[in-house]
């Protein structure tokens, strides 16, 4: 896992709060992020690779702001499905824009399939689940950061 990815991220931020941290850098490689704690909030900055410009590289976002993301939950206990069948193509993948009602993935309970919806505009930022896993009730399924642009 890298350090850029919004899972690793995540544990960092969790293992700052449990320890009253207020700053802490990371370095991978050329990557490197820096997370500070400014009161309540968490605010997380990363640095693109030096061989490579920001004007070529606008795919990069510079700010992270983890209090902005949207976690959706498992309204219910079932196995986790990211596509329509099993040669389908994902609902979304990380990266992907949403907009509020977007079919998300489907959870299978007592053989009747159920669509989770986005309830928000934004953007995939985490999928929490992998495919065929057991989802359980209120478990984390997907991350929305922002909104769509």
């Amino acid at each position: 896992m890298s350090i850029t990815d919004i899972g690793y991220i995540s544990g960092v931020t969790r293992v700052l709060r449990e320890n009253n941290l207020t700053r802490l850098e990371i370095s991978e490689g050329n990557a490197k992020i820096l997370l500070e704690r400014a009161g309540d909030g968490l605010a997380v900055s990363g640095a693109v690779p030096a061989a490579v410009s920001r004007e070529s590289a606008p795919q990069t976002e510079d700010f992270i702001d983890l209090n902005d993301v949207t976690e959706v939950k498992a309204p219910l206990v079932g196995v986790f499905y990211s596509a329509p069948s099993p040669d389908a193509e994902p609902f979304v993948r990380i990266g992907d824009e949403v907009k509020k009602g977007d079919v998300l993935c489907i959870i299978e309970a007592m053989k009747l399939l159920n669509e989770i919806t986005a309830e928000t505009d934004g953007k995939v930022a985490d999928i929490c689940v992998k495919n065929g896993d057991i989802a359980e009730y209120g478990q984390v399924l997907f991350k929305l950061s922002g909104g769509v642009s």
